[in-house]
């Protein structure tokens, strides 16, 4: 079964999607990156609708959403009221979270307001302390050859991120840290020009990943994470922008966590190594609800 709508949400209305199988699982909801990116490069993910509903949606200003132009709807805390309202809209009494890069802030923002019903989150490729993310960026930098260094830094200091320089400099950034296929699928070769809201992702974060200036600039939730008690599940790339390093010091500081590396990915493992990212989420997500059967 393949739904899709719209729900009302503060500022307009979001768009969904659930695939379902009739597995019979606990449903789990799919919070994609950006911020101001959308749910199209997560799509594979519907191969969970075996086991479980799988829902997917673009957050207000992305994707399929509406686009106010009311900039103040831009912020953590109404992109968390809008998921809460999403789950009611959707009567998601019982749910597993997967939310990936910004999707990962956006699910533990969630999990601290303790939310009932929550049996499990996935933090894939996580960023839960911007002033860690960007120290992780300013070091993968220092691993690029030193031209691309330099105008990384020149385009930054002079206000020119949006220059060709700038997006050539990034692309070799993105071939080590965020896909390191050396052919995409077509599919995301073609992805439509609604894919992204950089506006949104400049009020959050800002003009480029290495620098927040952004509302975030201040977001660090790594002393809470004792506070998330259900099942956790932290994942990333070998080569990901949100490094080993990082990931497995968030999962040490979260009770019970568990904590794996796709050995052949940057940050995007769920196209990277799409069999091996649904086996692990598969089996997490399998466990929980065999043992609550039980």
């Amino acid at each position: 079964m393949h739904k899709e709508g719209f729900i009302d949400v503060t500022g307009g209305r979001v768009w969904y999607q659930i695939f379902d199988e009739n597995g019979g699982g606990t449903p789990v909801i799919i919070l994609h990156g950006g911020p101001g990116s959308s749910s199209y490069s997560l799509q594979g993910l519907k191969a969970l609708a075996k086991e479980r509903p799988v829902i997917l949606y673009d957050q207000l200003g992305c994707g399929k959403s509406d686009r106010p132009t009311d900039t103040s709807l831009w912020s953590i805390e109404r992109f968390v009221e809008e998921l809460a309202q999403v789950r009611q809209a959707l009567k998601l009494d019982e749910v597993h979270i997967l939310g990936h890069s910004w999707g990962t802030t956006l699910a533990a923002a969630y999990c601290l307001t303790k939310p009932s019903g929550v049996k499990s989150v996935i933090f894939s490729s996580p960023c839960l302390s911007a002033p860690l993310w960007e120290k992780d960026q300013k070091r993968n930098l220092k691993k690029l050859p030193l031209d691309v260094q330099e105008t990384i830094k020149h385009c930054e200091e002079n206000g020119t991120t949006d220059s060709e320089e700038f997006e050539a400099a990034i692309d070799v950034f993105s071939k080590h840290f965020v896909n390191r296929m050396e052919k995409q699928p077509e599919w995301l070769e073609q992805r439509p020009s609604w894919y992204r809201n950089s506006e949104i992702y400049n009020i959050i974060w800002g003009p480029s990943e290495f620098t927040v200036l952004g509302n975030l600039k201040e977001f660090d939730c790594t002393s809470q994470l004792k506070e998330i008690t259900c099942q956790t599940l932290y994942t990333c790339g070998r080569f990901d922008e949100a490094t080993p390093e990082t990931t497995q010091f968030y999962t040490s500081l979260t009770p019970h966590a568990k904590f794996h590396v796709f050995e052949k990915s940057a940050h995007m493992p769920y196209i990277e190594e799409p069999e091996e990212f649904i086996a692990v989420i598969g089996d997490f997500l399998q466990s929980i609800d065999s043992t609550i059967l039980s």
